[in-house]
């Protein structure tokens, strides 16, 4: 009987992940393959890929190294792949083996991002309408508004 290797008589061929943000950076050097989303939709890179960058969406991505499946999550990032290293840059991320953690922590992050921008909105109206008042007394005969 005949019995096939692991790897078929092929090479486990790896690629290196090297993830930065505002305040770290963060590498692994045996991935054997990355799947993600952009706006064109889902797309993997394995080892040897070509030269490749994009612009990703908000979420989740998740690579294999030759130990551990690693769930990433992040607001958006570019990532770029060039000579097998693949550079992936975003304002935050976070790193798990555990799916449903990562995706209650990617979950809260979202709220407080939608929070923040709430509030940011907010201060702009009120500047707005600050700004029309004076606007509006600088003017008194004005009938613009």
């Amino acid at each position: 009987m005949l019995y096939a290797r692991r790897d078929a008589g092929l090479s486990m061929h790896t690629f290196t992940l090297t993830l930065y943000d505002a305040t770290h950076s963060q590498e692994f050097s045996d991935v054997l393959s990355w799947v993600a989303e952009d706006a064109s939709g889902a797309f993997g890179i394995q080892a040897r890929h070509a030269r490749f960058m994009t612009t990703l969406v908000f979420g989740l991505s998740r690579f294999q190294t030759t130990t551990a499946l690693y769930y990433l999550a992040r607001p958006g990032g570019v990532a770029y792949f060039n000579q097998n290293q693949l550079r992936i840059s975003t304002r935050h991320f976070l790193v798990d083996q555990d799916l449903e953690r990562i995706s209650d922590l990617l979950q809260q992050q979202l709220v407080r991002e939608e929070q923040e921008l709430h509030v940011t909105r907010q201060s702009l109206h009120r500047l707005e309408q600050a700004m029309l008042q004076r606007l509006w007394h600088l003017q008194p005969n004005a009938k613009w508004l």
